[in-house]
Order: structure tokens, then sequence, then C-alpha cells
């Protein structure tokens, strides 16, 4: 059985403290492929370090939404540079007008024109959307996308929508964190996702499980909060079977297809 992480941030500092731990249990883990998400400039050099010291990662860089105001001057060009000097995706990318004091505006023109850029290169845009989804979808309709698809990472918005996203090629992937009880509305809206579309995500640090799910735990050296470990996917793996009543082995060989239809043709796919 090989498992997929479709979105992480394996590279953010949180983790540093616990990276040759974190290694030794990854090294044990059925993990086949692992997408790791810059978020900034700042950490798109560190992205890129890991793949190139490990082959099961994809590196993928974009500006977060959260950080759009760090933005350098030549920010769009450096973000092309690393595109077109590593095989990668786009990502993470997007729009939330949940975080405090929001930058709708420069929100929008930053994730347009890394949309634009996904497209033109045929790379799969890894997306986050935050109270923001009737503005996505007409963002998405209006603009060029990337023909092999693009993934919606832990899919929170209203069930009605997902038709309408899949006929523009959205794939959207299950975070261990919709096993929480309070999450009763997103875990319903994964019951109407495409099986042909599901992804699985650990989104390490960040998105725990609650802890009778979780495998591995970790806790924030800075302020002792709990971290989740990128060696918890297959505990979502496991969240996800009983959420869609399907055999855990059946679901890993559908989400594996899943997968490489998406992200497994990274500089090629089509």
């Amino acid at each position: 059985m090989r498992l997929y992480d479709a979105h992480n941030h394996l590279q953010d500092s949180r983790l540093a403290p616990f990276a040759n731990e974190i290694q030794q249990v990854l090294s044990g883990e059925p993990i086949a492929r692992m997408v790791v998400n810059g978020t900034s400039e700042a950490d798109w050099p560190a992205v890129n370090e890991l793949a190139r010291q490990d082959e099961r990662v994809i590196p993928s860089f974009g500006y977060h939404p959260w950080l759009v105001n760090h933005r350098s001057r030549n920010w769009k060009e450096s973000l092309a540079q690393f595109l077109d000097s590593t095989p990668s995706g786009v990502g993470e990318i997007g729009l939330d007008r949940w975080i405090k004091g929001h930058d709708s505006e420069t929100q929008e023109r930053m994730f347009v024109e890394q949309l634009r850029l996904a497209a033109s290169r045929n790379l799969p845009a890894s997306i986050h959307c935050l109270r923001a989804w009737g503005r996505l979808l007409e963002i998405l309709r209006a603009e060029p996308r990337p023909a092999c698809g693009f993934l919606l990472h832990s899919f929170g918005g209203p069930r009605e929508l997902i038709p309408a996203l899949v006929d523009l090629g959205a794939y959207f992937s299950l975070p261990g964190y919709f096993a929480h009880e309070r999450k009763y509305r997103q875990r319903e809206a994964f019951r109407r996702v495409p099986p042909e579309r599901l992804l699985i995500e650990t989104d390490a640090p960040d998105q725990g499980l609650p802890p009778e799910w979780a495998a591995y735990s970790l806790g924030d050296p800075a302020n002792d909060q709990p971290l989740n470990h990128p060696g918890n996917l297959g505990a979502v793996y496991d969240f996800a079977a009983e959420l869609l009543d399907e055999d855990r082995e059946r679901l890993a060989e559908r989400v594996e297809g899943n997968f490489l239809r998406l992200f497994g043709g990274i500089g090629r796919c089509a």
C-alpha cells in the first residue's frame, strides 16, 4: 500500500527541532509522494532543498494569501524562476477573508497572477480558500486554469459548489482535522466529492487529528501547543476510509490514481 500526502508544509520552522525524528518516522511509513507547499519567498529555498534531498517530495511554490503583503518588488519573477528551474507545482495560493485584517484586493491580484503562471505552464495549483468561495468560483470561471487540474486543499466550502468546481477541474483533499466532531458540515461535504477527485492530506504541522486518531504527536517548543506530525498520513487514510465506508486498501489504490493524475506528471502533466 502506497500513501500520498497531497498537501503539507514539511519546511515549516516549527518542525525544524524534530527534523531527525520526523525523517526516521517517514522512512518507516509507506509514503510514496508528498507535496510540500511553500508560502512565500522566505521558504521557497527550503522547499527546494527538501525536494533535492528526498525524492518523495514534490515541491510547490506560491504565495499564501496570509503573506501577500510580505512580497518583494520582484516576487513574480522570483516565483517564475523557481517554477522554471525545478519540476514543481504552484501553491499554496488562494483567497482568505477569515484572517483578521485581510487585504482582499492584493490577495485577488496575486492569486490571479499565480493561477495564470500555473495555467501557462500547465502545473497543478494548490488552492487555499476561506470565506471566499463565491469569489473563488467567479475567478476560476473567468481565468485560464491548468489543464491538468487544481487542488482545493482542506476543502471546506459548501457542498452545493462541488459539481461546478469539478467541472472546472478541481480535486479535493481531506485533512485529518475534519475528524474533530465539530467538523460535521465538512465531513458531509466530502461524502459528495466524486471518488475520482478525492485526495488525502496532512497539512502538517497544522490541522492535527483528534488525539484518539493520531499515530504520532509533537509539541511546539515555543508555546507547548500540539503540532501535526507528517507521519500521521496513514491515520488520515484510516479516518477517510471510515468516513466513506470504504476498504482502506481500495481507497488507497483509488487515491493513488487520483494523485498521479494531478501531480504525477509534474513538469510534463497533460
